[in-house]
Protein backbone atom coordinates (compact mmCIF):
# COMPACT_ATOMS: atom_id res chain seq x y z
CA UNK A 1 0.00 0.00 0.00
CA UNK A 2 1.42 3.65 -0.93
CA UNK A 3 1.64 6.17 1.03
CA UNK A 4 -1.08 8.26 -1.46
CA UNK A 5 -3.61 5.69 -0.90
CA UNK A 6 -3.33 5.80 2.50
CA UNK A 7 -3.60 9.19 3.03
CA UNK A 8 -7.04 8.88 1.00
CA UNK A 9 -8.28 6.23 3.10
CA UNK A 10 -7.38 8.42 6.02
CA UNK A 11 -9.42 11.39 4.84
CA UNK A 12 -12.21 9.28 3.71
CA UNK A 13 -12.28 8.30 7.07
CA UNK A 14 -11.98 11.35 8.70
CA UNK A 15 -15.22 12.52 6.25
CA UNK A 16 -17.40 9.42 7.19
CA UNK A 17 -16.56 10.47 10.91
CA UNK A 18 -17.66 13.96 10.41
CA UNK A 19 -20.57 13.32 8.90
CA UNK A 20 -21.63 10.80 11.25
CA UNK A 21 -21.14 13.19 14.25
CA UNK A 22 -23.11 16.04 11.90
CA UNK A 23 -26.04 13.65 11.40
CA UNK A 24 -25.84 13.02 15.68
CA UNK A 25 -25.66 16.30 16.39
CA UNK A 26 -28.66 16.90 14.48
CA UNK A 27 -30.90 14.56 16.24
CA UNK A 28 -33.10 15.00 19.36
CA UNK A 29 -32.79 12.87 22.78
CA UNK A 30 -35.52 12.17 25.06
CA UNK A 31 -34.89 11.54 28.50
CA UNK A 32 -37.69 10.95 31.28
CA UNK A 33 -37.82 10.95 35.18
CA UNK A 34 -41.40 10.07 36.78
CA UNK A 35 -43.09 13.10 35.26
CA UNK A 36 -40.20 14.79 34.21
CA UNK A 37 -39.17 14.81 30.48
CA UNK A 38 -36.09 16.68 29.00
CA UNK A 39 -35.02 17.23 25.53
CA UNK A 40 -31.38 17.20 24.59
CA UNK A 41 -29.61 17.53 20.70
CA UNK A 42 -26.77 15.63 19.77
CA UNK A 43 -24.59 18.27 20.82
CA UNK A 44 -25.52 17.52 24.33
CA UNK A 45 -27.42 20.56 24.63
CA UNK A 46 -30.67 21.06 26.72
CA UNK A 47 -32.63 21.93 24.61
CA UNK A 48 -36.46 22.16 26.89
CA UNK A 49 -37.91 20.57 30.13
CA UNK A 50 -41.40 19.56 30.94
CA UNK A 51 -42.88 18.91 33.84
CA UNK A 52 -45.93 17.06 34.06
CA UNK A 53 -48.82 18.90 36.22
CA UNK A 54 -49.01 16.54 38.82
CA UNK A 55 -45.61 17.17 39.82
CA UNK A 56 -46.41 20.62 40.88
CA UNK A 57 -46.93 19.69 44.49
CA UNK A 58 -43.46 17.58 44.84
CA UNK A 59 -41.31 19.31 47.08
CA UNK A 60 -38.40 21.01 45.27
CA UNK A 61 -35.44 18.70 46.38
CA UNK A 62 -36.98 15.79 44.78
CA UNK A 63 -37.75 17.70 41.82
CA UNK A 64 -34.46 18.99 41.13
CA UNK A 65 -33.15 15.31 41.05
CA UNK A 66 -35.96 13.88 39.46
CA UNK A 67 -34.36 16.32 36.31
CA UNK A 68 -30.98 15.32 37.26
CA UNK A 69 -31.97 11.45 36.07
CA UNK A 70 -33.75 12.71 33.27
CA UNK A 71 -31.08 14.90 32.17
CA UNK A 72 -28.54 11.88 32.70
CA UNK A 73 -30.81 9.99 31.05
CA UNK A 74 -31.33 11.82 27.63
CA UNK A 75 -27.37 12.08 27.70
CA UNK A 76 -26.60 8.36 27.88
CA UNK A 77 -28.98 8.11 24.76
CA UNK A 78 -26.68 10.33 22.97
CA UNK A 79 -23.45 8.72 24.26
CA UNK A 80 -25.05 5.04 23.06
CA UNK A 81 -26.43 6.79 19.85
CA UNK A 82 -22.02 8.24 19.12
CA UNK A 83 -21.04 4.60 20.29
CA UNK A 84 -23.04 2.76 17.35
CA UNK A 85 -22.69 5.22 14.89
CA UNK A 86 -18.44 5.23 15.46
CA UNK A 87 -18.17 1.67 16.73
CA UNK A 88 -16.92 0.77 13.14
CA UNK A 89 -14.17 3.06 14.06
CA UNK A 90 -12.84 1.08 17.46
CA UNK A 91 -12.80 2.89 20.79
CA UNK A 92 -9.62 4.91 19.05
CA UNK A 93 -11.87 7.86 18.96
CA UNK A 94 -13.08 7.21 22.51
CA UNK A 95 -13.57 10.47 24.00
CA UNK A 96 -12.92 12.14 21.05
CA UNK A 97 -16.70 13.38 20.20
Amino acid sequence: MNMQSLMAQAQKMQKDIMNKKEEINKQIFIGNSQGIEVTVNGKKELLSIKINEDMKNEDLEMLQDMIVVAVNDALKKVDSAIEKSMGQYGSAFNGLF
